[in-house]
């Protein structure tokens, strides 16, 4: 049945969110603490942070297809469970090198990668776990709840961070942080319902067919593939921002770290009304034209951050604040439907590799932002390239335009179960 809300009274779901959104929000605390440490601990270059953050991503491009494989040939919510186990040591090992005076930069780019490796197999399980938790008919509601939480912590963890980092500094907000990693791990053990066993195909199938099967199912359909497209120029956009925001905000304008970290996190405003009025907007105005107005608010509003005067206190601090609210209210919108538009459109037995591709395509673009953000901003200065980000986060869009996405009145016919198969369109009269 569709009746609204009817996943708040699912327990075993309710435990799942729980698990999910603590790790979600343990992951992005993670994204800022690191590079926070490598600036105020070990005095790192803009290069420098842009490498760490290109080392916390770059396994979205090196495993994420294997990964996607793995996933589909194995129960979920174990490799969740052990993907946060991993995540709480490697974050602990770094207070700990930090009160032996043993910290260096090196071991922060290798930690940085290792949890990207671990936070791969938990993104990629958990989006792939989610329908045979609830069924297909729930999807809206489920992820309009998980990507509610996921953005609160996308756009929350960073502002958690700067309070930690502020309170105890940055190393050993990271200490905290490996805490609710195990937190998780108790909620996700706690989930009783049975996860059926992984669908064996009849002819087994190699693991480099597998893991092209990921990259095939997306480019086969125009629909995911214009919307892993507009994600990873997204993506890359976002996070050259994010590597060089944190410099302009410290060294440009001498802000605290709680501040910078308040700042990010005022966009769970945004965030949180994004995941509210999502379905609405939606059965408003169709799927297709939710998803463009959701874009067009996110991408437009970058450019409010390097057009606000660098040195007005309040008002600087006020737009930068409007800026957050809306690309975290635009962001949750448009990811709430098209992650339920994926996940509607895909076989179950196909989901861990359209994820995997998915998440290739579209997390493999952070490390380059951050490399190229972190370049750009020794090379023609930290503002200027605020505003060249900015106007590169309209390409998001445009991609969409080009696309059948934004026809779309509601979900199209599920593709067919094999991966070279395409979809109908369903679009707007």
């Amino acid at each position: 049945g569709r009746e609204r809300g009817a996943l708040w009274r699912d327990a075993e779901f309710m435990k799942f969110w729980t698990g999910e959104g603590i790790s979600q929000i343990g992951a992005q605390v993670t994204t800022l603490a690191l590079p926070l440490t490598a600036v105020l601990t070990l005095d790192a270059s803009s290069s420098q942070v842009g490498l760490v953050n290109a080392a916390s991503y770059a396994p979205f491009l090196l495993v994420t297809l294997l990964v996607g494989v793995w996933v589909d040939r194995v129960r979920r919510r174990p490799l969740m469970i052990t993907a946060n186990v991993g995540r709480a040591l490697l974050v602990t090992a770094v207070p700990l090198l930090a009160v032996t005076d043993l910290l260096r930069i090196e071991f922060v780019y290798v930690a940085a990668l290792l949890i990207g490796v671990l936070t791969v197999v938990f993104d990629v399980a958990y989006q792939s776990y989610l329908p045979t938790l609830i069924g297909k008919e729930h999807l809206v509601e489920g992820n309009s709840k998980l990507q509610g939480t996921s953005s609160l912590a996308q756009i929350g963890g960073p502002g958690l961070a700067g309070l930690l980092i502020g309170w105890v500094t940055a190393p050993y907000a990271l200490l905290i942080n490996g805490a609710s990693y195990l937190v998780s791990v108790a909620t996700l053990l706690a989930v009783r319902r049975p996860e059926p066993p992984p669908l064996v195909p009849e002819r087994p199938t190699g693991l480099w067919k597998s893991v092209g099967d990921g990259i095939r199912i997306i480019w086969n359909s125009a629909h995911l593939r214009a919307c892993a497209l507009q994600s990873g120029l997204y993506n890359f956009c976002w996070m050259s921002l994010q590597t060089v925001f944190v410099l302009y905000a410290a060294r440009r304008l001498d802000l605290s770290p709680g501040t910078i970290g308040l700042l990010l996190g005022t966009g769970a405003i945004g965030s949180l009304g994004g995941s509210l009025v999502a379905r609405s907007l939606k059965r408003t105005m169709g799927l297709g034209p939710a998803i463009l107005t959701a874009l067009v608010l996110c991408c437009a509003a970058p450019v409010i951050i390097p057009l606000a005067p660098a040195n007005d206190g309040i008002l600087t601090l006020v737009l930068f604040v409007a800026a957050f609210a809306l690309i975290g209210a635009g962001g949750t919108m448009a990811n709430i439907h098209i992650i339920s538009l994926r996940q509607s459109i895909t076989p179950d037995e196909l989901l861990g590799r359209m994820n995997a591709g998915y998440r290739f395509v579209s997390w493999g673009m952070l490390p380059l932002g951050a490399l190229v953000g972190g370049w750009l901003g020794d090379l023609i200065g930290l503002r200027e390239t605020l505003f060249v980000t900015a106007g590169a986060f309209l390409s998001a869009v445009l991609v969409v335009l080009l696309s059948p996405v934004w026809r779309l009145k509601d979900f199209p016919p599920q593709i067919g179960a094999e991966p070279g198969a395409t979809e109908k369109t369903a679009v707007t009269s």
